[in-house]
């Protein structure tokens, strides 16, 4: 009988449940699915060697470019396909914000097992038989927000779709139909924040009680928390996944400022992203995901760029899965050196959003004299539009980023309502030659 709370295992129902699906993954994965079958012949990996997580270390690691070379290779799908194509059923991709779109695939089997990862996720931030969900986005192909719309309808609560219509009427529906719970990005929630103070809606004042972000780290950035809280009254919680790996990481209600993975449902390493060693808790390193329960289209020790820290301390008698202090705290190939100082833009971001005159920003590096130079471009609030304030607001960014990140950026001010605004993930983060 499956467990209806896995969350709730001690760690050695956890481990035990990881090594005995890792096993069964390998075993079928190895059978049917041309990607893997190949890979790992061609890198000299027997796949029936995999006795449990024990073994895992021992495993190739995967990339995305792989995928997506593989992708190019074999249109339109790839080879990664346990089963004929005829037996899935659902198509998302991804957002391609660093490059063409990559498509994946869901049997109803697969789709279930998200459904069931959100239950986790629903449970673990106390969701309630009376929550009404709101989901302002476009319903289009990039997975977004559809595991989590669908995960709500199947626990019997008011969904409210809001695709194709503009954020004044999307506020207003949120408003009149006494929604309580948001999922958006984090973008999305500020821009529905900007609309509101331009319309007066009393948004503080609303039935909302919650706004679950995810696509961008900005539901773990201090700052961006703070400002769409304190302008909705509501609390902040984060979600981590991804279109290739599922939705496999929550900020749970009890633990503000950390992130919990679902190791009920994957296995995750933290590794040094040069040496590919563990590193021990509260260092930085690079998550590797082993997603246990979409073997439709699986990743095995697959590198998501993203970096994170383990806590230190698992609360005893709490939930005991892998939980990350902060969230992910940047992507390593976003990072930039500016005068031999380590940037993300996260780090930008966070600086940025707390000051008070920025309604948006966009941040471009571009070489001159062969270095990285950076130039920040900010929008003023309309209150703040005027010779004297602009001036005086570009001074204060190009300070502020000295103080923290000890480097000058040449930071320059642009026209209200001139910089784009973003209802999936903002692109914010410019490379340029």
């Amino acid at each position: 009988m499956v467990d209806p709370f896995p969350e709730l295992w001690s760690r050695s129902q956890i481990e035990n449940n990881q090594s005995e699906r890792l096993r069964a993954l390998v075993e079928m994965v190895a059978a049917t699915n041309p990607f893997w079958k190949e890979r790992w012949k061609r890198l000299g990996f027997d796949p029936a060697s995999v006795k449990g997580i024990e073994d895992l270390s021992r495993m190739p690691m995967l990339t995305k470019q792989e995928l997506v070379d593989d992708q190019n290779q074999n249109l339109p799908y790839g080879r990664n396909l346990t089963f004929p194509v005829s037996q899935y059923s659902r198509l998302h991709q991804t957002s391609g914000t660093t490059g063409k779109p990559m498509r994946w695939l869901d049997t109803p089997a697969s789709w279930d097992w998200l459904m069931g990862c959100w239950a986790q996720i629903y449970r673990l931030i106390g969701i309630t038989s009376d929550d009404v969900f709101a989901f302002p986005f476009s319903f289009g192909p990039f997975i977004g927000f559809w595991a989590a719309f669908e995960g709500a309808q199947r626990l019997g609560n008011l969904s409210l779709t809001m695709g194709g219509m503009t954020s004044e009427a999307r506020l207003n529906m949120i408003l009149e139909l006494d929604a309580t719970i948001i999922c958006c990005t984090p973008t999305y929630a500020l821009r529905l924040t900007e609309v509101a103070e331009s319309q007066q809606l009393p948004i503080s004042e609303s039935s909302v009680r919650m706004i679950v972000v995810a696509g961008e780290p900005g539901g773990a950035i201090p700052a961006i928390r703070n400002r769409i809280s304190s302008a909705w009254n509501a609390r902040v919680i984060d979600h981590w996944g991804m279109t290739d790996i599922g939705s496999l990481g929550i900020e749970p209600i009890d633990r503000p400022g950390q992130l919990l993975l679902l190791e009920s449902e994957c296995i995750a390493e933290i590794l040094n992203p040069e040496t590919f060693e563990p590193v021990e808790p509260g260092e930085l390193g690079e998550l590797i995901i082993t997603n246990l329960g979409r073997t439709g289209q699986p990743v095995i020790r697959y590198r998501t760029g993203d970096l994170v820290k383990q806590c230190p301390e698992v609360p005893e008698g709490g939930c005991q899965f892998l939980s990350l202090d902060g969230g992910i705290l940047g992507r390593a190939d976003d990072m930039v050196t500016i005068r031999g100082n380590n940037v993300f833009p996260s780090s930008l971001d966070a600086i940025l959003r707390e000051i008070p005159g920025v309604a948006e920003y966009m941040i471009r590096v571009v070489t001159r004299r062969s270095m990285p130079h950076m130039r920040v471009e900010v929008e003023p609030v309309v209150e703040q539009a005027d010779e004297v304030s602009v001036q005086q607001l570009t001074t204060v960014v190009q300070q502020r980023i000295k103080d923290r990140l000890n480097f000058q950026a040449e930071v320059v001010s642009v026209g209200v309502n001139e910089l784009p605004r973003f209802e999936l993930k903002g692109r914010r983060f410019h490379r340029e030659t």
